[in-house]
């Protein structure tokens, strides 16, 4: 089975949704201030999901680690 790039993006996508609400929520209760926290997801979505899209194509192209081959 081959996997798309379209496919790395999507999970990025939904990743990244996940991540930067979690990421809102506790900045936000641990500063009190939903404006730090919101600054906070707005950094996160400028910078991690290049740097995840990146990781992730890292491990698919050169990391082998966990992979079985067909028999």
């Amino acid at each position: 089975m081959e996997v798309s790039k379209k496919r790395h993006i999507a999970k990025t996508i939904s990743y990244r949704i996940i991540s930067t609400t979690i990421g809102i929520v506790v900045v936000w209760v641990v500063s009190g201030s939903l404006k730090v926290g919101t600054a906070f997801g707005i950094a996160e979505l400028v910078y991690k999901p290049i740097q995840y899209y990146i990781h992730e194509r890292v491990w698919y192209k050169w990391i082998k680690y966990g992979l079985k081959n067909k028999q």
